[in-house]
């Protein structure tokens, strides 16, 4: 046989055996991570639950859900254990970036309501003419009441409940 002819074959198989050296570097690293899990951290599963860690087990581990919730879950189920800043961020609403802004947002809508300025009413303009806008406001009952004449002249006026009976 040629070297030229087994080449495919074997970049197939390196290409394989380096895939899998990578899901198993990554099985690895999950089971190490649930392996360290303390009471007292947070956790969040595989279905996006945030818990507390209460108790650890060999297969399972003991979660509080809620003050004084607990539920058991299988350490397979733990997605990733989250530091005490990024738990108590997510969990209980803790941005201490935030805080140390001094960002304040507004419990209404009332400081959004201000009058625009000129640049503003700049952007908003759209091209139309104010003479054109006041003509068409102007024309428009003209035009309903020769419609409605029209309608009538033809004998096409309906009431409210009449039906096309032709």
């Amino acid at each position: 046989m040629d070297l030229l002819t087994l080449l495919p074959f074997i970049v197939l198989i390196g290409a394989m055996f380096l895939m899998t050296r990578s899901a198993k570097k990554k099985q690895a690293a999950a089971a190490q991570m649930r392996n360290d899990m303390q009471p007292g951290t947070g956790v969040r599963t595989i279905g996006g639950m945030y818990a507390t860690v209460k108790e650890v087990h060999d297969d399972t581990v003991l979660l509080e859900v809620a003050p004084g919730v607990h539920a058991i879950y299988a350490k397979n189920a733990i997605g990733a254990v989250l530091d005490d800043a990024e738990y108590n961020r997510i969990v209980h609403g803790d941005d201490p970036e935030l805080d140390a802004e001094g960002t304040v947002v507004p419990d209404d809508a009332s400081s959004l309501t201000g009058e625009p300025d000129a640049a503003e009413v700049a952007k908003i303009d759209l091209g139309k003419d104010d003479a054109a806008d006041d003509a068409e406001t102007e024309d428009a009952p003209a035009k309903d009441a020769a419609a409605k004449d029209v309608k009538d002249a033809k004998g096409e006026s309906k009431t409210d409940g009449e039906a096309d009976s032709k």
